[in-house]
């Protein structure tokens, strides 16, 4: 669908058609149950892996972790492939390995066949035709709200994992688990086919989905390789922590299956305690505060996972600082990325940002495993607090990008020729900081100031360009 010049301000006013409401809630059921499937097994995995023949901490670890390697492999690739064969048929592929992955798992009676199934259900990878396909069905001036409609469902499905996970090991077994997620990816494929329409035609969305004429620009921009390098630690830090956590919590005298008591709560307070926070970061013009502060109270919770994991009310405390800080950061970060790229290259960013963090995810299972297994449970907390250490020196330095809007300003009535002079004559608008003519799109990509913005001129230039 073809962007619309809609004023900015005016863009949480403009209603969902029907087409793009039943996309956006298909595209974000695909997205959260398929990441349910994939968080299950975090809060558990550890409890019951004893019962697989083979089993070592290190092999633990990689079979939490091993999804993380084969998605970040894989996702770029993919999104770009759906440019040439289709968005529907790379996720109908990807649900059918996801499903066949959660088989194996599901049948497997040692660890390295859990772990094989783990590695498939990752080469699954969605996320970037998904963004796709939500891109052809959605116009502009709706774009933003439906990808937030699937980021907050990944967000809830993280949540809900965490509470589901335990009672539901408890009454199917780890195997159970994978068998519900081969379930999960079969409803992913009825919901593509019955819910989500058919684009009627899919284009390059620049904004949206990685793009091959974008890399460079955004693999030597230092400060959307700090964000990469932010949110690779981040998930490194988290997948790590379930590596033992779960053996910290029975230790100290909550039973396997009563795990979910603990983290409903911390959860649902989470949530509720990023909230000033978030509004400090955005309204407040604090970010960078809250950033540091975020990562040093994961730091300090990793020490005391470290020092005090005896007492179940302790653990219950220190976890509510780590998903308050994990909560802030996941929102943080990726508006960060947001503004750090170039216009028409926010797509290619988040692809980039998307696999380090799934990169972040297979080294913290596979890392958490090795200090597990070499120097004893408690150590994995102080890889996290090591981590977190890295992570503010490297946070401390980074310059925080201008708070700028992305703005997509359609072209369409231009005759066809080159473009030259556009770019200038958009950059001559107060308020329009960065300007992208990409005339294969038929768009121009925008950054704007909408403090500064002089609406009424981009309005004549769109008008006097027709």
């Amino acid at each position: 669908m073809k962007p619309m010049a809609v004023n900015p301000a005016e863009r949480s006013l403009v209603a969902f058609t029907r087409v793009e409401a039943r996309a956006a809630a298909g595209l974000a059921a695909i997205f959260s149950t398929r990441m349910l499937g994939l968080f299950m097994v975090l809060p558990v995995f550890a409890l019951y892996a004893h019962e697989l023949e083979g089993a070592t901490p290190i092999l633990v670890g990689l079979a939490i972790g091993a999804y993380g390697l084969t998605q970040a492999l894989f996702q770029i690739p993919l999104g770009l492939l759906s440019d040439r064969v289709g968005r529907k048929p790379v996720i109908y592929a990807g649900l059918v390995l996801f499903a066949i992955g959660s088989i194996v798992a599901a049948l497997a009676d040692r660890i390295e066949l859990v772990i094989l199934g783990r590695v498939i259900q990752g080469s699954g990878a969605i996320a970037a035709a998904t963004i796709a396909l939500t891109a052809d069905l959605t116009r502009d001036v709706v774009r933003t709200r439906a990808m937030a409609a699937i980021g907050i469902s990944v967000a809830l499905s993280f949540a809900a994992a965490l509470v589901i996970g335990p009672p539901l090991a408890r009454w199917v077994g780890i195997s159970g688990i994978f068998w519900l997620t081969a379930v999960l990816a079969v409803a992913g494929i009825l919901v593509l086919t019955y819910v989500v329409p058919e684009p009627v035609r899919s284009s390059v969305h620049r904004e949206a989905q990685p793009v091959m004429d974008q890399f460079a620009g955004v693999l030597t921009n230092r400060t959307l390789l700090r964000l990469d390098l932010g949110i690779f630690l981040l998930h490194l830090t988290m997948v790590s922590l379930f590596v033992v956590l779960p053996l910290s919590i029975e230790s100290a005298g909550l039973a396997a299956e009563d795990h979910w008591l603990l983290y409903l709560p911390v959860v649902l307070l989470a949530i509720v305690a990023m909230v000033p926070f978030i509004i400090l970061a955005e309204r407040g013009g604090k970010v960078k505060s809250v950033l540091l502060g975020s990562v040093i109270a994961m730091g300090s919770a990793m020490l005391g996972f470290y020092r005090f994991n005896q007492s179940v009310w302790v653990l219950g405390l220190l976890l509510l600082v780590m998903f308050t800080a994990f909560n802030l950061m996941e929102a943080i970060l990726p508006s960060l990325v947001s503004k750090a790229a170039r216009p028409g290259a926010k797509g290619t960013a988040m692809g980039v940002f998307s696999s380090s963090q799934f990169v972040g995810a297979f080294l913290g299972g596979l890392l958490g495993g090795m200090a597990h297994q070499s120097f004893g449970a408690d150590a994995v907390y102080l890889v996290g607090a090591a981590t977190a250490l890295v992570w503010v020196g490297l946070a401390a330095g980074m310059a925080m990008p201008a708070n700028l809007t992305a703005h997509v300003l359609s072209l369409d009535a231009l005759p066809a020729g080159p473009g030259d002079g556009l770019e200038a004559r958009l950059l001559a608008i107060p308020g329009v900081e960065d300007a992208v003519v990409a005339l294969d799109e038929g768009v121009a990509y925008l950054k704007v100031d909408s403090r500064r913005l002089d609406w009424a001129k981009l309005q004549e230039f769109t008008a006097v360009s027709a």
